[in-house]
């Protein structure tokens, strides 16, 4: 059962981390059904989503405490920062060039980012994420 998750882990991560040969997708956000394992819903980031996501990073208030970080069902939003965004706290001091923000079904949302070593660091964040969806245009 723990092999099972930490697969299904490695592959949604791998999925988000493959590298985009157009330059053009590296500005897109992306809506992944989790429990489908695909992605639904694709829009290209805009100023207003750069803005709404600065405002989620700087409300990180803690980490995820779960051994298995991604739910069986929900959605993660995947969002570029354009500019690459430094972000410091007292779990993490690196520049990020994008964050997942992982929303399960029953649950409060939580994102994931990546440090210079792809080290994934799972947060908490008190920030409403409805001002995002609406300018991305997603409904869940």
């Amino acid at each position: 059962m723990i092999r099972k998750g930490l697969f299904l882990f490695v592959v949604i991560l791998f999925q988000f981390n493959l590298s985009i040969v157009n330059a053009q997708e590296n500005n897109i956000v992306k809506l992944l059904d989790i429990k489908k394992d695909q992605i639904i819903k694709t829009t290209p980031t805009n100023s207003n989503v750069q803005l709404e996501t600065e405002k989620i990073i700087k409300g990180i208030d803690g980490i995820v405490k779960k051994f298995k970080p991604i739910p069986n069902q929900g959605y993660m939003v995947k969002i570029p920062l354009e500019p690459p965004y430094l972000i410091e706290n007292k779990w993490i001091n690196t520049l990020i060039d994008e964050i997942i923000i992982i929303i399960p079904n029953e649950e409060d949302p939580y994102l994931v980012t990546f440090d210079d070593e792809n080290n994934p660091y799972f947060f908490t964040f008190k920030t409403k994420i409805d001002a995002l969806l609406n300018t991305l245009d997603f409904s869940l």
